[in-house]
């Protein structure tokens, strides 16, 4: 590959989506396959299940601000290729649990490494380097990473189904490796713009932005947080749970993961639709339409049947997610700047991932006390709703 092609808008731009798309064996629609066969194998109820995933990710949630302050400070590159090489080694390792306490580990590890290290690299690193149209780079990117994201259920369904769990994990730690280490050695150096850049007296460049510190001070933060916080609460808990949901409305194991390819496909068009206009265009508005799209899916849970209305549900979820995934990284720069960018994010992340770590147990305590998912799945529809309203009325941060 020559250099002229790794420093052109388009590689970074699809290096960060296929960087996404890897992180599927660390995110939820990737684990969820793994759900009811794990049950089966350890001897555990879906409450237990849930709740190791719950500590897994509220593990691997504490050192995403870490991993993000290490990313305004590290070539980006060498921070992919070790994530990649810790990632890649976890989902070895889990290959051979046979109980609880190891898959809680594992899950420790996959959630840290996968869904948030790589993740948050991923995005973080185009936003670093691409300059021009940027929410539409990013739009573009996020669509690749949810595309395969959400489509990788299908073929891990059937992987699964053939060869086992532990062939399985072993596969995909395979997959990470050769296609992750490749990618991030050829990707170019960040370099900043010059819209966030400043020269001082004696020709010093200081890139410029918000510190971490002082974007947590403005309240347009917290509503993006609890936007993405949200989101990946109530998305981790349908996906996570979608085998056991969509069997109780009547759907087989196949028909239930395939669910996940209506999602992958309003995921990808919202991606590249709120991308390609989150340059031009308050970010507030694609929150409140997130939020009423993630609403509007809870409270279908219990109208879910086979056929078009399952369809219609897939199609709804994928909107709620698709939507914040394409604005989240360009939302944050065109507020905060670059300066911190990654630190900035990394908090945004561990909230999000603590956040998502909840998302399935609660869902699987109100069924055990509700007897079905219908039931909480209406409830947990006001937090979505709410942070609807609070993105209406909380004010953009002054420029500094």
């Amino acid at each position: 590959m020559t250099r002229r092609f790794r420093d052109a808008w388009a590689y970074p731009v699809v290096a960060g989506g296929v960087l996404s798309a890897l992180t599927f064996p660390g995110q939820t629609a990737g684990l969820s396959v793994f759900a009811d066969p794990l049950i089966e194998q350890l001897g555990i109820d879906r409450s237990v299940l849930s709740l190791s995933y719950l500590i897994g990710t509220l593990l691997g949630a504490a050192v995403q601000p870490f991993v993000g302050r290490l990313l305004d400070r590290v070539d980006a590159r060498r921070v992919i290729l070790v994530i990649a090489v810790a990632f890649a080694g976890i989902l070895f390792a889990l290959s051979f649990v046979q109980e609880i306490v190891g898959l809680t580990a594992g899950y420790v590890g996959v959630r840290m490494f996968g869904q948030g290290a790589l993740g948050l690299a991923a995005t973080t690193t185009v936003a670093q380097i691409v300059h021009h149209r940027r929410g539409l780079a990013l739009g573009i990117s996020g669509a690749i990473g949810s595309a395969g994201i959400s489509l990788a259920p299908v073929l891990l369904e059937r992987v699964v189904t053939e060869v086992g769990i532990a062939m399985a994990w072993r596969l995909e730690a395979l997959t990470v490796l050769v296609v992750v280490i490749p990618i991030a050695l050829m990707l170019p150096r960040p370099a900043p713009s010059a819209g966030d850049v400043k020269r001082t007296t004696t020709g010093t460049i200081i890139v410029t932005g918000f510190t971490a510190r002082e974007a947590r001070r403005t309240g347009m933060f917290w509503v993006l947080t609890a936007a993405l916080s949200t989101s990946a609460m109530l998305v981790t808990a349908l996906g996570f749970h979608q085998i056991g949901l969509l069997g109780e409305r009547g759907l087989t194991p196949f028909e239930a993961a395939a669910n996940f390819i209506p999602q992958a496909i309003t995921a990808l068009l919202a991606t590249l639709l709120v991308g390609s206009f989150i340059d031009r265009h308050d970010p507030r508005g694609f929150v409140v339409g997130s939020m009423v799209a993630m609403a509007g899916s809870m409270l279908l849970v219990p109208l879910v049947a086979p056929g078009a209305v399952a369809i219609i549900y897939g199609l709804a979820v994928g909107l709620a997610g698709g939507s914040l995934r394409g604005m989240e990284a360009a939302a944050f720069v065109r507020y905060y700047g670059l300066a911190h960018i990654g630190a900035i994010r990394g908090v945004a992340t561990s909230v999000t991932l603590a956040a998502s770590a909840l998302g399935p147990y609660a869902l699987a305590m109100g069924a055990d006390w509700a007897g079905n998912f219908g039931t909480p799945s209406v409830w947990l529809a006001a937090i979505p709703a709410a942070v609807a309203v609070l993105a209406l009325v909380v004010r953009s941060p002054a420029k500094r």
